[in-house]
């Protein structure tokens, strides 16, 4: 601490004493230590070394005379890997479709005024929410037919349908959970002004509650968008067709242990890049609404 000097004493003023006086100290605000290391241009650039370094790695370790080289293995397998990759776009949206859908309903009957249909749509979210997904995949192959006859057409029900079928069950039960909280949100004085308006309350949900929820759910629902689709190369374990099977037998027709580590990274790179702006949408609409709820 700096102590600032004091004019001289009057000694002419009785019981005069010298003070020192603090001199005022400026303090630098503390460094966010979070937005420093989880900014986007900081993990941009340790993503892309850890990649480089593997790459690199491999490829001096692991390449031998005549082979062709680890890009231009991985560049080969690309068009390969984007049809699979698209086969786990499609089956997350479709599983994200459905679920939302079905959330959204199972919500509305979560915060139903009759006990008996609370009670059942409460026990279907936490049943569905609080089961492994993986397990949920099996249920959804083994019980559902391969095919189905409608009108006495018969057609087939392909693996990834299933799949499809089987991801939008814990979207469901997550979705009714956001969608639950976010109605019980809404100030209950709405409701009752509603009421005095001659509303009826499935009125009251649609015109008041809904559109009030949409802002408080969306953070919430592209996060678990990005997490579904990290999730779809569990379908790979059930035999459907997706980014993981085709690098399997991308690996298999190589037939080089030193591409088996390039190739993985190469497909995390393709999740990597689709999820994480999502990630980082979702923590600006966080911020965003955070203060207008």
């Amino acid at each position: 601490m700096w102590l600032r000097p004091i004019p001289e004493p009057d000694r002419r003023v009785p019981g005069h004493m010298d003070v020192l006086l603090p001199r005022r100290i400026h303090v630098a605000p503390a460094l966010n230590w979070r937005e420093t290391l989880f900014n986007p241009l900081t993990l941009t650039l340790v993503f892309a070394c850890l990649i480089a370094s593997v790459i690199g790695t491999a490829w001096a370790q692991g390449t031998q005379p005549g082979q062709a080289s680890i890009p231009s293995v991985l560049l080969k397998w690309t068009p390969l890997l984007a049809q699979g990759f698209g086969y786990n776009i499609l089956i997350s949206v479709l599983s994200m479709a459905i679920g939302t859908v079905l959330g959204v309903l199972l919500g509305i009957l979560q915060v139903s005024p009759v006990m008996v249909i609370r009670k059942l749509a409460w026990l279907v979210t936490q049943f569905f929410r609080n089961s492994p997904w993986l397990v949920l995949l099996f249920y959804a192959i083994l019980l559902i037919p391969f095919q189905v006859t409608l009108f006495g057409v018969t057609m087939p029900f392909p693996g990834w349908l299933k799949a499809v079928i089987g991801l939008s069950l814990p979207v469901m039960a997550y979705m009714s959970e956001y969608v639950r909280g976010a109605i019980q949100s809404v100030p209950s004085g709405q409701w009752e002004s509603a009421e005095s308006l001659g509303f009826s309350r499935g009125q009251t949900m649609r015109m008041v509650i809904l559109p009030q929820t949409v802002k408080r759910i969306l953070p919430n629902w592209m996060n678990l968008y990005a997490v579904l689709t990290m999730a779809t190369p569990l379908v790979s374990i059930i035999g459907v067709d997706d980014i993981m099977g085709y690098t399997r037998s991308a690996l298999s027709a190589e037939g080089r242990p030193d591409v088996l580590i390039p190739m993985y990274l190469y497909v995390l790179c393709w999740f990597f890049i689709y999820c994480y702006p999502i990630s980082l949408m979702t923590s600006r609409l966080e911020r965003r609404y955070s203060v207008k709820l």
